[in-house]
């Protein structure tokens, strides 16, 4: 599809006229005819404000003329897993895993080698061969080409390491040591927690990146715990994520 449609489309499935969809971008009316009718295309600044409010990349609105990659873990990108910055626009360079709200996830190679190992074994791809693919085509990737990010990701993994610490000191009966925590976002806290008196709750926003991990014990129970910079989630569920059971919620 071409860009006056793509627009077009948008505009339509959003049910928005062509007035106001030109108030809420600061054009005029005359400049989103021109659109989709092809006489032009919005500009740089435009297609911004278009992409944070339809919730789709710049690269989809021009007819996903380029095939985007995370320039850290190496995961296609599509609308639904590009990254977000604090202030919704979209960063068509990482996945939400690996950045979220102006935040790089990993500075350790090794740590996400790791992750991907767990993540992406199968049938057809051991843990071991997912390693020698990640170690081969990790360094070619602009994130880890450029010093000046993983830099900046060292200070946030002191606040990782910082909620690894509280976590181990709530001292919960069974669950196992953390030891790493992992970006979690969309299907990973799309849940509701039983509250101890069985009323259901639903704590965590799908659409917000937070810190966690399942934990597994040798009997096979599952502890799932989530956090951000305001509170500590721990809980237990059964297969699958099934009627997650909250033990403790902690302010920070």
């Amino acid at each position: 599809m071409e860009t006056k449609e793509i627009i077009r489309d948008l505009r339509m499935k959003t049910g928005i006229s062509q007035e106001a969809l030109a108030e809420k971008i600061f054009v005029t009316r005359q400049a989103v005819s021109r659109w989709e009718n092809g006489e032009s295309i919005p500009n740089t600044e435009t297609l911004k404000l278009l992409s944070k409010l339809f919730g789709v990349s710049i690269n989809t609105l021009l007819g996903s003329p380029q095939k985007l990659v995370c320039q850290c873990c190496g995961m296609p990108l599509e609308d639904g897993n590009i990254s977000v910055e604090s202030d919704g626009f979209f960063n068509e360079e990482y996945c939400k895993w690996c950045y979220a709200d102006g935040e790089y996830m990993y500075h350790d190679m090794d740590d996400l080698i790791e992750v991907c190992a767990g993540t992406m074994a199968s049938d057809n791809f051991t843990p071991e061969q997912v390693r020698n693919y990640m170690k081969e085509m990790l360094p070619k990737l602009n994130y880890w080409k450029n010093q000046e990010n993983i830099k900046n990701a060292e200070s946030f993994e002191n606040f990782k390491n910082q909620l690894i610490d509280e976590f181990n000191a709530l001292n919960i009966a069974g669950m196992p040591e953390v030891t790493r925590l992992n970006a979690l976002v969309g299907g990973y806290i799309n849940m509701e927690y039983t509250m101890p008196n069985g009323e259901k709750v639903k704590l965590l926003d799908d659409n917000a990146t937070y810190l966690g991990n399942q934990l597994e014990t040798v009997g096979g129970k599952c502890f799932g715990i989530a956090a951000n910079a305001d509170f500590l989630i721990v809980c237990t569920y059964g297969e699958n994520g099934a009627d997650p059971q909250l033990l403790m919620y902690k302010k920070r």
